[in-house]
């Protein structure tokens, strides 16, 4: 059946028809099946309030590579797809979205506000998911997951209940860190730390009982010295010894508070005497614990002071500050203000600086779960790619804190505790209470806090497979291969999953972790909506194709690097997909009716370029293949884009056209066969990358298979390692270099042909060359090829260039028209002789070098240097035509 490929390679054509296919193939769905060696990734789960963004595109692209690959290595491939709760950002969108309808949450109430969550989850939950098909992601979608779905709430409660039962999650009191915006606790992981401008108030605080004596402490904060409990010096620190016991009036106040002494301060910081407020900071906290010191509390959720606070409750943190600063400088006791950068904890998602305050929360014990997490790692059972990621993880592992996972938001995970409002009894059950267990009280009411949204995330890799039921796909597909993510949730995400994995499965979630970087712009700035820089992959997509958009994210990307986004390096991409399709339509129609198959038994006449080109992909095969098992993606296409646009298109495919035109070549039939073999093992090579162009090229040009995403991965063969054939066609094409490089030396035109001699002692040289003389004399320009041992009968003026073992010489005459080029010199030098004249006028002019600045003369001989050497050379390559 003749068939053809379209004139022109149209991306927008043809994707959305070949997905759709692949869809209804059922392509990308696994099932448990023992007679394969399954191959699992896990997607990490985009949140439901976003769109594709570069991130997104890259990371998918890069596990979209690998689940292809792996299928066509014959691997039982699952890539399980699906989506996060998010639920900080969700409920601050919802919210949002009520208020532009004029209402305010709370009118709704609890159940009412998780109906319109549900409802905007519907709408918009499915954006981003509909969107990664288009950049061709061939995830399992039959198994599409989101973390609030009732599998994985199932996982999610049995969890918190067996960490709970085991005393590793509690409530109690402990710092947190508190957005006053998302009105929410936020674990470590979600504060970003930056430098931030700011000041050291130094403060004097009297000693009670010691008129005129005073302590000097320095802050950064000075509206939590309302909560101060105590000041502390170092018990080592000979300037307080005398102090330790005493009290002081703490300024602003009524109250007085003792110092204390402490080796946690440092006598060399400061004053060496600091304030203690455990209810504002981790450090003092645990302080206070040590001494007993009272914990107070003077903010309120949004942080305005609370009644607390005196004259300034109801006042803004920053208000209340400044109020502050200047009644203390009424008073006489603020000492002096100094200038000072520090870092200031922000909320990642909202940017608010985080108010570090004691609360109620729940919080998971890390220093055991921690544990083989960070064995897992030191053995060798879990990889992080680059290795240099080692030093990042450990850093964490080793002051890792207690985990605070409760959040006072209402979307998400609803942590299953009870309280009896009677008998304060507490209960933790995986059914919803409704009496009291202790004294049969009905008013019971489950704990309002949900859980943070890394909590049930850390559980995705074996949630979404079923846990903690035992199922098939548990068994089969668990522990997953590799998980691909940015380096930038290695703490939210990776660390978590992995501790997760061992405490309730066993064993890892993953055996490799691969990090790629951020997608940056095109001057190397983090893409942003507040920069307005951000580059919206479907408008690549739409301009370029999927593939182009693939391409262009893998080439030159290195595991755990940012790499730059460049519109031109999209337009390469889409001109190497054209390069392929026009190299492809050229191979068929030289064999429309698909007489010649690559599945043929190998031709017994293929020439030397035959099995060179054959022995070249036999180890790109191979080499591609190993940089692909070891995670090398940006290397292994870095291979095939050479040898695709070099090797075949620009060498085979042209020392192949002769015999193509050629019906009497007895080889013709040999050289098609090639070029299909070639082309299809170069496609599916090709194919994790470019999914689009290639599918749609491999189902026109043979017809003994339905799809390139089915077909088999190649695999070297020592049949088709040709080295001897590979070393002579190598010496061929570095003749034809060097003789291109001497024509475009001397501006001869590609149309004007030419004699060329071929001079070698060697008979193995002048063998190659007689056998490759058809179309060594095509890619060499030349009218005639002589092969022979010494020099006679050679011109002279011959032109030479030397390659290994041989001595190529062409006629000059043959090369240029002597008479013109005569002329064409003579006019040079009259040129070159008039531009010296000028420079020695100038520099010989007196008026001229005196009043000239410095570096115009300079200039002005460094030109006359050059025309001079020019003249000299056109002189020379005068006298040898002028005899």
């Amino acid at each position: 059946m003749s068939k053809e490929l379209e004139k022109n390679y149209n991306p927008s054509e043809i994707e959305e028809r070949l997905y759709q296919k692949w869809l209804d193939k059922k392509y990308f769905h696994a099932e448990v099946n023992r007679d394969k060696k399954p191959f699992t990734i896990v997607m990490p789960p985009p949140n439901i309030t976003g769109k594709l963004h570069m991130g997104h595109a890259l990371d998918n692209t890069m596990q979209d590579i690998l689940i292809r690959f792996k299928r066509m290595q014959g691997y039982e491939a699952l890539w399980v797809p699906g989506t996060d709760h998010a639920s900080i950002s969700t409920e601050v969108k919802v919210t949002n979205a009520l208020k532009d309808e004029g209402i305010d949450k709370h009118e709704l109430g609890r159940e009412g506000f998780l109906k319109r969550t549900w409802e905007w989850k519907k709408e918009y939950g499915g954006t981003i998911t509909s969107q990664l098909r288009k950049i061709g992601s061939s995830c399992d979608w039959d198994r599409e997951r989101f973390t609030m779905d009732e599998g994985c709430s199932k996982a999610v409660q049995e969890v918190f209940i067996k960490l709970y039962e085991k005393g590793l999650i509690y409530k109690g009191s402990r710092i947190v860190n508190w957005c006053p915006v998302c009105n929410t606790s936020i674990s470590d992981a979600e504060v970003e730390h930056e430098e931030q401008a700011g000041h050291f108030w130094h403060i004097n605080y009297p000693v009670v009982g010691e008129e005129g004596r005073f302590v000097e402490i320095a802050t950064t904060r000075p509206e939590t010295l309302l909560g101060d409990s105590a000041l502390a010096v170092n018990p080592n620190d000979d300037r307080y010894k005398d102090l330790v016991g005493k009290m002081v009036e703490l300024p602003l106040t009524d109250r007085q508070i003792p110092i204390i002494a402490d080796e946690y301060v440092d006598m060399e910081f400061g004053t060496g005497v600091v304030k203690i407020t455990p209810a504002h900071d981790p450090n003092d906290f645990e302080v206070g614990k040590r001494h007993n010191l009272p914990e107070i509390n003077i903010l309120n959720d949004d942080a305005t002071i609370n009644n607390l606070g005196g004259k300034y409750a109801g006042m803004d943190r920053y208000e209340a500050r400044k109020a502050m600063v200047a009644d203390l400088d009424a008073q006489g006791l603020l000492v002096r203000v100094e200038d000072h950068v520090h870092n200031v904890g922000t909320h990642d998602r909202c940017k608010t600086t985080v108010e570090p305050m004691i609360k109620q929360q729940w919080f998971v014990k890390m220093d055991e779960l921690i544990k083989p997490a960070v064995e897992g790692v030191k053995n060798g059972d879990i990889e992080l790619m680059p290795a240099s990621m080692d030093k990042t993880y450990f850093n964490w592992t080793d002051n890792i804190r207690d985990w605070c996972i409760s959040r006072q938001l209402w979307w998400g995970h609803r942590i299953p505790a009870y309280y009896c409002k009677d008998c304060g009894e507490m209960t933790v059950s995986r059914e919803a209470v409704c009496t009291c267990p202790k004294c049969g009280s009905k008013n019971v009411e489950q704990d309002p806090d949900t859980l943070d949204t890394w909590f049930s995330s850390a559980l995705w890799p074996f949630s979404t497979l079923g846990w903690p039921d035992k199922t098939p796909e548990l068994e089969y597909f668990y522990p997953t291969d590799v998980l691909v993510t940015g380096y930038d949730i290695i703490f939210f995400w990776v660390i978590r999953m992995i501790f997760s994995g061992y405490e309730h499965m066993g064993e890892k979630p993953f055996g490799k972790v691969l990090f790629h970087g951020l997608v940056r712009d095109s001057q190397g700035r983090k893409m942003s909506k507040s920069l307005g820089n951000g580059i919206d992959p479907l408008e690549v997509i739409d301009k370029y194709g999927a593939d182009a958009l693939r391409y262009t994210l893998i080439t030159g990307n290195a595991p755990g690097n940012d790499m730059r986004f460049y519109w031109e390096r999209v337009e390469a991409s889409r001109n190497f997909a054209n390069k392929v399709w026009n190299a492809s339509r050229f191979i068929m129609m030289n064999d429309p009716d698909n007489k010649v198959k690559a599945t043929d038994a190998q031709p017994a006449n293929l020439t030397a370029a035959d099995k060179w080109i054959l022995s070249k992909m036999n180890n790109l095969i191979q080499e591609v293949t190993d940089n692909m098992e070891k995670y090398e993606l940006g290397i292994a296409v870095a291979k095939l884009n050479d040898f695709i646009w070099e090797e075949f298109c620009d060498w085979y495919i042209e020392m192949v056209k002769p015999r193509l035109y050629n019906d009497e070549d007895t080889t013709k039939k040999a050289a098609i066969w090639t070029l299909k073999k070639v082309l299809i093992d170069a496609l599916k090579l090709l194919h994790p990358y470019m999914p689009f162009i290639t599918e749609e090229i491999f189902c026109n040009i043979q017809d003994e298979e339905e799809s390139i995403m089915i077909s088999a991965w190649p695999v070297y063969s020592e049949a088709f390692n040709f080295a001897e054939d590979e070393n002579a066609i190598e010496t061929i094409k570095q003749a034809v270099r060097n003789i291109r490089n001497v024509r475009a030396e001397m501006n001869v035109a590609p149309s004007r042909k030419a004699k060329v001699f071929v001079v070698s002692e060697d008979a193995k040289i002048r063998d190659i060359f007689e056998n490759g003389k058809v179309f060594f004399a095509t890619l060499g320009y030349a009218s005639e090829v002589v092969i022979q041992q010494d020099k006679s009968g050679i011109p002279d003026d011959a032109v030479s260039t030397v390659i290994p073992d041989a001595v190529i010489y062409i006629p000059f005459a043959e090369l240029v028209d002597i008479d013109k080029e005569i002329e064409r010199l003579q006019k040079e030098e009259k040129k070159l002789n008039g531009e010296i004249a000028r420079c020695n006028g100038m520099l010989n002019n007196e008026k001229f070098t005196s009043k000239a600045p410095q570096a115009k003369i300079d200039e002005e001989k460094a030109k006359l240097e050059k025309y001079t050497q020019m003249l000299a050379q056109v002189q020379e390559r005068l006298k040898t035509l002028v005899k």
